[in-house]
């Protein structure tokens, strides 16, 4: 059972029970933009996340008047294995919804339309009916390298990167949905469709099944540049091209709120619903970049560095991969790290007891003191390394085994120079990333740098990125509901009450700015080349660590 936060507000008992089947209408292969006149006042977003869907209230002139935090669990069935129930997703918009209409004081009929972010390269499988046959596996698991190598030598790495900007792996969806084929037939023989978190959604709202070019782009078989599902890989694996959904523009009108959907929600039935768009496209125009050669970091337990641009950006050696923007005339060439605050976290919570337990005294964040600390000790850790690989990695190492490490360790090393070190290891792995995609950017140069996400509030970690990076850093007005934003701006622009993204400018508008310190460029720059040659000294080390792990399994946590 899931947990809603939210202020103010006596929580309901729930949504109303459902008939959980659905019919599946054909979709139209376009649906056109919503034309209808604009009466009502709010756009409603749900950010559906790994943690929990975020609701979030915004009225046409992007002002955030409300929002609600639904909590639900994630699974770990195996080692690699990582889980979460559809069910779940859908009870957190019923019960976040009434609980946002209802904190925000706002009528159903003011909402104008309901748009989504969601977390991608899932694969969620759903019967001929729609109902959903199984756990959804999502973004994080690994399990199917199995199938990962078979597409490998079936499609040609080559291949595959240049078609869908992504390299083969088993984070995409391809090789989930071929991991299901082997090893649970039965599911994969009774699957009408594999779709993503928000199409989950936007089926239980409107009884259609769509996606949109955003999503469809984190799955290992969608075309860039045609826009379409790619029927060479298709049939090279052989997936059904009728297994997929109809894909569309992230503002596409999906549908509206049925009976059934209004009555669990608390909705109007008959309200707009907008295709909306992956996590990563809506916190791209969240953050405002909406025109080509902007650029921005979210700085989350995940961490991405993007860039807008009028084309796909490949990499020779394809460490970072490109998705489609919410804008479809613009792409979105990236690179994205595992565990960026999830590092610190970790950290906090495996080895700051003391700053934890001082918190509670004082009544604050245990994150300012650590803070603190870190800012105290000198650029560089005092030759502390910290290496931030606790879930493997994706963009840049593409290294399913790769572990975290403290390097440098000596009886001179503090506390604070530790708690540096984790700031100062993610802002290195970040700067191999931007890296590579600055040189995909208009001149070949990244001057500014927009940071958004909960990192992006922490004064000494800014700090500590600019001086790595060498760039200013500039911090928009929301940056934790910068996705939300995001999503909200694609409905609104679906429904014609925006005439097109740029008006995110005036919705988001940057307001700190981080100068670098050019004196503390070569000391970085030398701590960045030794961070580089510490991860190439261990790759050998991961391996057999990933071999002894196999050999002698811990017990997994359920």
């Amino acid at each position: 059972m899931g947990k809603a936060i939210a202020s103010c507000f006596n929580p309901v008992t729930g949504p109303d029970k459902m008939n959980t089947t659905h019919e599946m209408p054909a979709v139209p292969a376009e649906i056109p933009l919503y034309q209808g006149a604009i009466m009502a006042s709010y756009i409603l977003a749900h950010d559906l996340g790994t943690s929990g869907n975020k609701a979030t209230l915004f009225s046409l002139d992007g002002t955030m008047d409300a929002g609600v935090l639904y909590e639900y669990p994630v699974y770990y069935p195996g080692p690699g294995f990582v889980e979460q129930k559809p069910e779940d997703f859908w009870q957190a918009v019923c019960v976040s919804t009434r609980q946002l209409l209802e904190q925000a004081k706002v009528s159903p009929s003011d909402v104008a339309a309901v748009s989504f972010s969601g977390q991608m390269m899932g694969c969620l499988l759903v019967d001929a009916q729609g109902n959903a046959l199984r756990n959804i596996i999502i973004w994080a698991d690994t399990r199917a390298s199995g199938q990962e190598a078979a597409m490998v030598k079936a499609l040609g790495m080559d291949y595959v990167y240049k078609t869908t900007g992504h390299r083969i792996s088993a984070s995409y969806s391809a090789a989930k949905l071929l991991w299901v084929r082997d090893h649970e037939n039965e599911i994969f023989k009774h699957t009408g469709k594999m779709i993503h978190a928000k199409d989950y959604i936007i089926l239980r709202l409107t009884g259609n099944i769509v996606s949109d070019y955003s999503d469809a782009s984190g799955t290992n078989l969608f075309d860039l540049k045609k826009k379409e599902w790619d029927k060479s890989i298709l049939d090279t694996l052989g997936i059904p091209l009728s297994m997929l959904p109809d894909v569309l523009p992230s503002t596409a009108k999906a549908g509206t709120v049925n009976a059934q959907a209004a009555r669990a929600t608390g909705l109007l039935e008959g309200t707009p619903v907008i295709t909306g768009g992956g996590d990563g496209s809506c916190a791209c125009v969240g953050a405002g970049v909406v025109s080509e050669g902007n650029a921005y970091n979210v700085l989350g337990s995940s961490s991405w560095i993007s860039l807008a641009s009028r084309e796909p950006v490949y990499d020779p050696e394809m460490r970072t991969f490109t998705w489609v923007h919410l804008d479809p005339k613009f792409y979105t060439p990236c690179g994205t790290m595992q565990a960026a605050a999830y590092s610190y976290n970790w950290y906090k919570n495996t080895l700051c007891s003391g700053e934890i337990a001082e918190a509670e005294k004082k009544g604050i964040n245990p994150y300012k003191l650590i803070d603190e600390g870190a800012a105290a000790s000198p650029a560089g850790s005092g030759g502390l390394l910290y290496l931030p690989y606790l879930l493997g990695e994706r963009s840049p190492r593409w290294n399913h085994s790769a572990r975290g490490a403290f390097v440098g360790i000596s009886v001179t090393t503090g506390k604070g120079d530790v708690s540096r070190s984790v700031l100062e290891g993610v802002g290195f792995n970040l700067r191999v990333i931007l890296d590579i995609v600055e040189k995909g950017a208009p001149g070949g140069k990244i001057n500014e740098m927009i940071m958004i996400g909960g990192g992006a509030k922490g004064k000494a970690w800014l700090r500590i990125l600019s001086d790595i990076w060498q760039k200013r850093l500039v911090v928009p007005k929301y940056t934790e509901e910068a996705t939300s934003l995001g999503a909200a701006i694609c409905g609104g622009v679906g429904i014609g009450a925006f005439k097109d993204f740029s008006v995110i400018r005036q919705f988001n508008p940057l307001l700190d700015t981080i100068e670098p310190d050019p004196a503390q460029g070569p000391r970085y720059k030398d701590l960045y080349s030794l961070f580089n040659k510490t991860y190439e000294v261990l790759t050998g080390i991961y391996s057999d660590l990933a071999e002894f792990n196999r050999k002698w399994p811990s017990t997994v946590k359920k």
